[in-house]
């Protein structure tokens, strides 16, 4: 399963001109979750314009930290959504509209709840994996020898921020460094 075919990107960067190069680039980048998984994700650097997104995500308070925190996040958001949709009679159209940065030093039994967590909230969720440990990872965040092996970006703006990053990352001859 290609978690990057028949995605529908946050509205705010719909209009933006990057969006059919990124479609293209985030299956060109994906790769399996983990050997034996059947989900693929777009994998990336760690790069000067994903930093400042997520810094500047984690500053506004936008950046929930660690697997369990993201399901717990996740679930309680389904739940709402599903309460409001009852209500409202009107099921909503799924976007991505969370985004989960994963370091690369995470076990396989890591991968595989994640690989899980994406096939449960997959139609909003979207997730990529970095080219850095969560020793780096955390460090940015949260200060040296602050590991972080998952982050969750959790405001569509942000999301979008952060995906147009990896569009200039994947798609600019200099990689948007």
């Amino acid at each position: 399963m290609n978690m990057t075919s028949a995605i529908r990107l946050p509205k705010s960067i719909e209009s933006d001109p990057r969006t059919s190069q990124l479609l293209g680039a985030l299956a060109d980048h994906s790769r399996l979750l983990w050997p034996g998984g059947t989900v693929k994700i777009p994998e990336a650097r760690l790069n000067d314009g994903l930093k400042e997104v997520l810094l500047a995500a984690y500053h506004a308070g936008q950046v929930a930290r660690s697997l369990q925190k993201a399901d717990q996040r996740l679930a309680a958001e389904a739940r709402g959504q599903g309460m409001a949709d009852q209500k409202s009679g009107v099921p909503r159209g799924q976007r991505i509209s969370r985004l989960l940065i994963l370091a690369n030093d995470g076990a396989e039994r890591f991968y595989r709840q994640v690989e899980s967590l994406l096939q449960r909230h997959g139609s909003r969720v979207m997730a990529v994996r970095l080219h850095a440990d969560a020793e780096q990872l955390g460090g940015l965040l949260y200060g040296p020898g602050r590991a972080a092996r998952l982050l969750m970006m959790e405001h569509k703006a942000a999301v979008g921020a952060a995906l147009l990053a990896l569009a200039d990352q994947w798609t600019t001859p200099e990689g948007g460094d």
